[in-house]
């Protein structure tokens, strides 16, 4: 098979979509060397390392009438390189149905807030009512459940496969802090609850010192907290060091209000940290059992456990050996399939 996934996501340097994108194309490469994957985007972006031998980088617009690239540019650049089927990674299909296509929905997430993307929010439903995706994948079965029922969907079209955590994300030594501390980690945006998530805090730290940090990239629709002694922002970190921080933490707390997967509590979880979440449905998913949930809204609750903050770490490692890319690209290689079957009925 040729395919080609969506490179724009890898514009930006961190993020989930970005990591999916990334880790996706290099596990289909390695698990199927007889194909042939491209990587194309009408924006600079830059390769996954390592590179595989079998996937490429494709070209961007070459003339004024690629720039439409989502109508005419993107399919040109197709039909150059003999492209079976294209897979959307960011909620993008091209505009006409030319050949078999499948669009990755991660969440519901641009329909829930006003302050999501309007692009999206406003193309992808007629999109998908028009049936120009021909398969839709989302991370977790409640995400699954979510676009058949919105969009009214037929359940043969959409199809949950799991996401995992990089290969590099293992329990490490890190160095003792000078205090103990508890760790975010993920895009600061407001349905990550990091407010509750302070106040939370704040009611630990009367009674013992501990600090907590906060990692990731900034959102423009963000209030920054104030400065405050015990509070660390260090807004976006690279990728090599945050093993260290989630093997460090005295527990990784992710009280986020709505996900589509919630991967930095795979992340966790697969560093050996003991991870104090909320009873969000896909993270539930995700977690198996092995974390400790509370109710989001509940700041008593949240820092009654994280005061308890019961240690999980087999726990964690147990169920994070339960995901891996290659399997990923296993069931989302059987997607494509369905897809060229689906569109040449």
């Amino acid at each position: 098979m040729i395919a080609a996934l969506d490179a724009t996501p890898l514009t930006v340097p961190t993020g989930g979509v970005t990591r999916y994108t990334s880790e996706l194309a290099r596990a289909l490469a390695a698990a199927y060397p007889e194909d042939r994957y491209w990587l194309l985007s009408d924006q600079p972006f830059a390769m996954p390392s390592p590179v595989p031998a079998n996937l490429h980088k494709g070209n961007g617009p070459r003339t004024a009438a690629e720039r439409r690239w989502w109508l005419w540019g993107l399919e040109r650049e197709m039909m150059r390189r003999d492209v079976e089927v294209f897979h959307g990674t960011d909620f993008s299909v091209p505009y006409i149905p030319r050949r078999p296509s499948v669009m990755t929905v991660h969440d519901l997430s641009p329909w829930l807030s006003k302050d999501a993307s309007i692009r999206v929010r406003r193309r992808v439903p007629v999109l998908l009512r028009a049936h120009i995706p021909t398969m839709i994948v989302t991370p977790s079965e409640a995400v699954r459940r979510a676009v058949i029922s919105r969009f009214r969907i037929d359940q043969e079209r959409v199809a949950a496969v799991p996401l995992a955590a990089s290969s590099h994300f293992r329990p490490v030594e890190a160095p003792v802090p000078e205090r103990p501390y508890f760790l975010f980690v993920g895009t600061l945006e407001p349905r990550k609850n990091i407010a509750r998530l302070i106040e939370a805090w704040r009611e630990v730290r009367k009674s013992e010192e501990v600090d907590l940090v906060l990692a990731g990239r900034v959102r423009d629709d963000f209030a920054a907290p104030a400065p405050e002694e015990g509070l660390r922002v260090l807004g976006a970190v690279p990728e090599e060091d945050l093993p260290r921080l989630y093997s460090g933490a005295a527990a990784f707390v992710y009280p986020s209000l709505y996900e589509g997967f919630g991967l930095p509590v795979l992340e966790a979880m697969q560093c050996g940290a003991s991870v104090i979440t909320s009873r969000d449905p896909a993270i539930m998913e995700v977690s198996g059992g092995a974390a400790v949930h509370v109710d989001a809204t509940d700041v008593r609750a949240l820092a009654e456990a994280m005061r308890v903050r019961p240690v999980r770490r087999e726990e964690s490692l147990r169920r994070a050996a339960q995901f891996s890319w290659s399997a990923t690209a296993k069931k989302t290689r059987e997607v494509y399939d369905a897809a060229v079957r689906l569109f040449t009925k």
